[in-house]
């Protein structure tokens, strides 16, 4: 699978950015998708993972309730939609993909659990 992440750019706090992630080479639907974000010298942290069929949904708390998940199968996309940013949400953004099989959704939280990463789009939240 190669996965190409785009949507980035820059905001004023309190602002919205949807990312977009496609997805080409594989039957997308076969893969849990997950959106990482990266500032650097620090680690790649978990933003959000969505399941094949995107009925089931994982959030780290410093996102939940202001960054959502969705996927079209048919299209071969993943999204994040990003409300209310805040400068610390500065950072490249990844997308990712995985074909392991997991129970929980919430083992999707390591990026040891992806084979495959996107190339990455950066996302600057003035104050």
């Amino acid at each position: 699978v190669q996965l190409q992440a785009y949507g980035g750019g820059l905001v004023q706090a309190g602002g919205s950015l949807r990312l977009s992630c496609a997805a080409s080479g594989v039957t997308f639907g076969g893969y849990v998708m997950g959106w990482f974000r990266q500032v650097p010298g620090k680690e790649r942290e978990f933003l959000a993972a969505i399941s094949r069929s995107g009925g089931n949904t994982d959030y780290a708390n410093s996102v939940k309730g202001r960054f959502t998940i969705s996927r079209d199968n048919a299209k071969n996309t993943v999204n994040l939609q990003m409300n209310s940013l805040k400068p610390e949400d500065t950072a490249v953004y990844y997308c990712a993909a995985s074909r392991r099989t997991y129970t929980l959704m919430k083992a999707f939280a390591a990026s040891s659990a992806y084979h495959t990463w996107g190339q990455g789009t950066l996302v600057t939240v003035s104050s």
